[in-house]
């Protein structure tokens, strides 16, 4: 079992930033690979970014290309997710996930609570 805690949430103004992180519990973070996804509410859910288990690959949805970095530090179980050049359409509930499986397209195994975003024009 592996529990996610995010934190870093939080109201912004229009082209700010914030660095959302997420804390796993258990002694194999790093057997899994990690990713960030969104929703807002009235929407489904969606990705935002996911990276490899070692962390030397990532992949991330068009909407957020350039302006947010994932990342991840297996020593402290910890993925991080850093966010730029924010834009209201930004504005959402971010969940953390891990996966057993692919980097890219895994099921996820596990969900954080989620972290609230709001980014004011």
């Amino acid at each position: 079992q592996v529990q996610l805690v995010e934190s870093g949430g939080g109201v912004v103004q229009a082209g700010g930033s914030l660095r959302l992180s997420c804390a796993a519990s258990g002694r194999t973070f790093s057997s899994y690979a990690m990713g960030w996804f969104r929703q807002d509410p009235g929407k489904e859910r969606e990705v935002v970014a996911r990276i490899s288990r070692s962390g030397g690959i990532a992949v991330y949805a068009d909407s957020v290309k350039g302006r947010f970095t994932i990342s991840r530090d297996n020593a402290k179980n910890t993925v991080y997710l850093q966010m730029n050049s924010l834009k209201p359409e930004d504005t959402a509930v971010y969940y953390c996930a891990a996966t057993s499986g692919n980097y890219y397209d895994g099921d996820i195994d596990f969900w954080g609570k989620g972290t609230l975003v709001t980014v004011s024009s």
